[in-house]
């Protein structure tokens, strides 16, 4: 049976079923394979064998490769990426121009001496409409002697507003009075809030890097022609490297007496050559992680990733870069900092709660919240590392219903039945770990309940942060230890393997997840599960104000 053959099946099979009770194998024709649901659950927890005869190629790209190169030629635009604003009839686009300077003395390029200016237009329409916005340059600079400092080529960020929803667009954005203008390029708006308009596909990834297994994710996610694209922390990994370009897989074991934690910052022009011919159509919206930090002189942090991504941070009501919200359709998306303060006292809480409070469910049923340290994971590397941020927050999230969590930093694939303070529970969120992009660091394989393998409690927080929240379990089956001594009854799915998942909202109840490992065919699936909002059982205990 020809592949347009089967896919007509499956729409006309789709058409007679509830989405919760089965689908058809693309991989086979005799018979249809069932899709559990949450609502089938909680489920018996699975860990799938490891796979030893594939690791992975997760062995960073060299700059030499033609896939970090540029074509572009003086003030041309490079390294074009497109994000979401805080609503459907808003996207920003941001370019580079100029190259960077890595040495013992760099002068900055002047920002105003390209202006930045988008043209635009729908789809086979003259690009009659005109944008224009702001430039900047940052520099990553080092008190040491020795050390390379860095600066950037001039990066511009300009927001076209008044769009239409679910509409095809064209543009092109540069300098036009240098003749230095990009070619055209495509993107589709987001659909108009409301409980039946979403996305097709949202793909879902953490921790990506720029190895020959990150161009086998990417190459995945673009076969899954998502609309959308979630980057939950760590970008590029460029602190696994010194000054001078020399990187291991381990920088604390590899470079242990170094002054400062030094970054290569090359790897973020080379990691947005490489990402532009997927992410100047498809928007991608980025949370940090801890490879983001990237500290430097005068105890600045997060520059390069506050300085490359346009933020709707403004626009949702936060004063940072590093927690801000934005809508998809009936999707309202939460994003949320690990690495700043997450105290009931901080800045963050108090901006979740009024971002929390804003939230129409009756417009946008689904409430997705992202950030990059998990609380549920169940592998030794970075074991119950956020506590201390889940102690904080989770009662908030609980409290107005919050469906879905995405997280990265464990670089492997988890899955958990509902839950809330370590508890299954029918109202509480479905945690999903995706730290499996394919950086340099490998795979997380090994799990915390395994026997002697629980880490120390002392090993657990979180360095950047500091504190200590993570004691001994006080009840449940592991009541009186710090780990448990088989796979926790809220993991439900795990397995160690780079992939990305796919999000498919299908209506104001049901979201079809798919993860997708790199080994396997575009379209199979490792783990998939249609997850069911209950709004008549699980309403949000603190509703909209």
């Amino acid at each position: 049976m020809g592949y347009w053959v089967r896919l007509c099946l499956s729409v006309l099979y789709f058409s007679l079923i509830s989405p919760s009770s089965a689908i058809v194998d693309a991989d086979n024709d005799d018979y249809e394979v069932p899709i559990p649901s949450t609502l089938d659950g909680p489920f018996k927890p699975v860990t799938v064998p490891l796979d030893r005869t594939f690791r992975g190629n997760a062995m960073d790209m060299p700059h030499t490769d033609p896939l970090l190169q540029t074509t572009a030629q003086g003030f041309q635009p490079q390294q074009i990426s497109l994000s979401l604003s805080s609503s459907h009839n808003s996207v920003s686009i941001s370019w580079i121009t100029g190259e960077f300077q890595i040495g013992d003395n760099v002068e900055p390029l002047d920002p105003n001496s390209v202006a930045s200016v988008v043209r635009y237009g729908r789809f086979r329409r003259s690009m009659s409409h005109r944008a224009t916005g702001y430039s900047l340059v940052y520099s990553q600079l080092y008190p040491f002697e020795g050390l390379q400092n860095y600066t950037s080529g001039i990066i511009h960020h300009v927001r076209l507003t008044g769009l239409r929803p679910n509409t095809l667009y064209q543009y092109e954005c540069g300098d036009p009075s240098l003749s230095a203008m990009s070619d055209v390029h495509y993107f589709r708006t987001m659909p108009v809030s409301g409980p039946k308009s979403y996305p097709n596909r949202i793909a879902v990834v953490g921790d990506l890097g720029l190895t020959y297994n990150t161009t086998s994710t990417v190459d995945h996610i673009t076969s899954n022609h998502p609309d959308l694209i979630l980057l939950v922390g760590d970008v590029t990994y460029a602190n696994l490297y010194l000054t001078n370009g020399t990187g291991a897989d381990c920088y604390s074991c590899a470079f242990s007496d170094t002054p400062i934690h030094e970054t290569y910052q090359p790897r973020w022009d080379y990691w947005g050559r490489y990402m532009q011919p997927l992410i100047s159509s498809v928007p991608i919206m980025v949370i940090e992680g801890d490879h983001d930090i990237e500290p430097q002189a005068e105890n600045q942090t997060f520059v390069a990733y506050s300085s490359r991504f346009a933020f709707p941070s403004e626009e949702s009501g936060s004063s940072s870069t590093l927690y801000y919200s934005f809508k998809a359709g009936g999707i309202h998306f939460i994003m949320l900092g690990s690495y700043t303060s997450y105290d009931k006292s901080g800045d963050q809480y108090k901006w979740l709660g009024r971002d929390l409070a804003s939230v129409d469910r009756e417009v946008t049923p689904w409430l997705v919240a992202t950030w990059h340290a998990p609380w549920y994971s169940t592998y030794k590397a970075h074991y119950r590392e956020a506590e201390c941020m889940r102690v904080e927050m989770e009662d908030l999230l609980y409290e107005y219903g919050v469906d879905i969590v995405f997280n990265g930093h464990v670089n492997a694939y988890e899955r958990s039945n509902r839950v809330y303070n370590y508890t299954l529970d029918p109202c509480g969120p479905v945690y999903i770990t995706v730290g499996d992009g394919g950086n340099r660091e490998k795979m997380a394989t090994t799990h915390a309940d395994e026997p002697g393998e629980c880490p120390e409690p002392s090993t657990t927080p979180d360095d950047f942060l500091g504190g200590f929240c993570a004691f001994n379990f006080t009840s449940g089956p592991a009541a009186g230890n710090f780990c448990w001594d088989r796979q926790p009854d809220y993991s439900a799915f795990r397995e160690s393997s780079f992939g990305h998942g796919i999000l498919e909202v299908k209506n104001e109840t049901h979201a079809l997840w798919i993860w997708h490992r790199n080994q396997d065919f575009y379209e199979s699936a490792g783990d998939e599960i249609y997850i069911v909002r209950q709004p008549q059982n699980c309403p949000p205990f603190k509703p909209a104000t």
